[in-house]
């Protein structure tokens, strides 16, 4: 008797599952963990994230895994190692910032065609190329500064 309830609570935790994520209610994060979508995050209004134009701030860059390639971003377009495209957990999709690596005074200028997930600190997800521009391919994260660019 006990087998068949862990059978059947099985199954509906599996259905319920599937209902959230058919709904969109789950969506899955860049580490594959599932996560509740947020309206903040799918317009970039968040001011916790906004980031002063004057100086900067100061954060942690990574790189995005190889299985990410062609896959769509949040934006909607096709993501590709070989640009200069950044995830950022706030900022407006075609904003262009400016990023510098602390250790090496290497910079390198990204569009934000993505949303990565927000943490206790600032971060940037960055393509391989815009991480070897940088400096750090290979190390898997680095201390930056972020700075916005202005609109042209």
């Amino acid at each position: 008797m006990s087998s068949i309830l862990k059978t059947n609570t099985k199954r509906v935790i599996a259905l319920i599952l599937v209902c959230h994520v058919a709904s969109g209610s789950l969506v899955r994060t860049q580490a594959g963990e599932p996560r509740e979508t947020h309206p903040e995050q799918a317009t970039g209004t968040s001011a916790a994230y906004d980031i002063p134009q004057s100086q900067g701030v100061e954060g942690v860059a990574v790189y995005y895994a190889k299985r990410f390639q062609g896959r769509r971003t949040n934006s909607g377009r096709v993501f590709d190692h070989e640009k200069l495209t950044a995830a950022h957990p706030s900022l407006p999709f075609g904003s262009n910032l400016k990023v510098i690596n602390l250790a090496n005074g290497k910079s390198v200028v990204v569009t934000v065609n993505d949303r990565c997930r927000k943490r206790g600190y600032e971060v940037i997800d960055l393509t391989r190329k815009a991480a070897q521009e940088l400096g750090f391919y290979g190390k898997g994260s680095a201390r930056v500064k972020i700075m916005p660019l202005p609109e042209e």
